[in-house]
C-alpha cells in the first residue's frame, strides 16, 4: 500500500511550478489530489497529466484571497470526497518594490494571497479534522525571503508571518491530532524569474533548479512517516534538506539593576556586535559594520 493511501490532499496554486510538482508527488504516493489553481486551465491540466499516470486527482479554482475563496474549496473538497487530511499551502504571488515607493496595494495583494490564504484555507480544514477526530497534516509555504530580501518588504514579511503561523499553528493543534510544518521551497518557475532581474541577483544569472524536487519532502511530511514532526521549518528543492533554525536569543548579558547608556554603548559594542551574523536570504556579510550613513554624510 501507498504512503498516502486513502488520504484526501489540498495543494493551493496547484496548477504550474513548485506546487505541480507537490501534486505529482502527492498523487504518486496515493492520495486524492485536489489541484486548486485560480488558472482554471492549469488546474485541469495538471489533474490531466496526474490521472494518465493512474493517479486520482480533481480540479478546484477558487480564489483563496478572500475568506469565501478558501471555505469554497475546503468545504467543498470535504463534502465532495468525504474528508480533508493534507493541506499544502502553496499558492503565492509577488509585487517586488522597494519600500519606500511600494503601494498599498502591492503590499495587501501580497498579504491577502500568502498570509490570510494560509489562514484562511487552514483554518477551515483544521475545523473539518477537529469535528472528524482524523487529525491530519497541514504544510505552509515560507521562504528565505524572510530573513531580508531587497525590494521584497511586502513578500519577506508575509513569509515570515506564516513561519511564526506555522509555530502557533503546530503548539495549539497537537491536541486534535493535526500536525503543522512548513517549507522554504526553491525551484526555477515564474515567481523565481523575478531574482534575475533585481539588486539581489548581483548580475548573476541562476541556474535551472526542478521545481518539482520539493514534493518528496511534502508527501513525507503529509505521512504517518512524520508524525513526530511539528512546528518545523525546512528548506527544501534542489539538492538540499535544511532545517531552520527557531528563532531565540543569543548571547545575552546581564546587570543587575539595569543598564545605563554609557554601559550599553561599551558591552554592546564590544560583546554583542561581534555577534551579528549575515543578514538577507543571500547571506551577505553584515553590511553594516562601518556604519549606516545618508548620502551627505557618505561624501565628508
Amino acid at each position: 500500500m501507498k504512503i498516502l493511501s486513502r488520504k484526501i490532499a489540498i495543494v493551493t496554486g496547484g496548477g504550474r511550478g513548485i506546487g505541480r510538482g507537490h501534486c505529482l508527488h502527492l498523487a504518486k504516493s496515493g492520495a486524492t489530489v485536489i489541484v486548486n489553481d485560480i488558472d482554471k486551465e492549469k488546474s485541469e491540466s495538471v489533474v490531466e497529466e496526474i490521472r494518465s499516470q493512474g493517479g486520482k486527482a480533481s480540479p478546484y479554482s477558487c480564489d483563496i484571497s478572500s475568506r469565501e475563496g478558501s471555505e469554497n474549496l475546503i468545504i467543498g473538497c470535504a463534502d465532495e470526497h468525504g474528508s480533508v487530511d493534507i493541506l499544502v499551502n502553496n499558492a503565492g504571488i509577488l509585487r517586488d518594490r522597494t519600500f519606500l515607493k511600494m503601494t498599498d496595494e502591492e503590499f495587501d495583494d501580497v498579504w491577502r494571497v500568502h498570509v490570510k490564504g494560509t489562514f484562511w484555507c487552514a483554518q477551515a480544514a483544521c475545523k473539518i479534522m477537529k469535528e472528524r477526530n482524523t487529525g491530519g497534516s497541514i504544510i505552509n509555504t515560507t521562504s528565505g525571503a524572510h530573513f531580508g530580501n531587497f525590494g521584497q518588504t511586502n513578500y519577506s514579511a508575509a513569509k515570515g508571518a506564516i513561519a511564526s503561523m506555522t509555530y502557533t499553528l503546530a503548539i495549539e493543534l497537537a491536541r486534535y491530532g493535526i500536525r503543522v510544518n512548513a517549507i522554504g521551497p526553491t525551484g526555477t518557475t515564474r515567481m523565481s524569474e523575478t531574482f534575475n532581474d533585481s539588486a539581489n541577483a548581483n548580475g548573476t544569472e541562476v541556474d535551472f533548479i526542478d521545481p518539482t524536487l520539493n514534493g518528496p519532502l511534502v508527501v513525507f511530511l503529509s505521512s504517518e512517516k512524520s508524525s513526530s514532526i511539528s512546528g518545523q521549518i525546512f528548506g527544501c528543492g534542489g539538492d538540499r534538506l535544511a532545517l531552520m533554525i527557531h528563532p531565540h536569543y543569543g548571547k545575552t548579558l546581564t546587570k543587575e539593576g539595569g543598564w545605563t547608556i554609557e554601559e550599553i554603548e561599551k558591552h554592546l559594542l564590544e560583546d554583542l556586535v561581534p555577534e551579528f551574523g549575515p543578514i538577507g536570504m543571500l547571506s551577505i556579510p553584515y553590511p553594516f559594520s562601518k556604519g549606516v550613513k545618508s548620502p551627505d554624510n557618505k561624501k565628508a
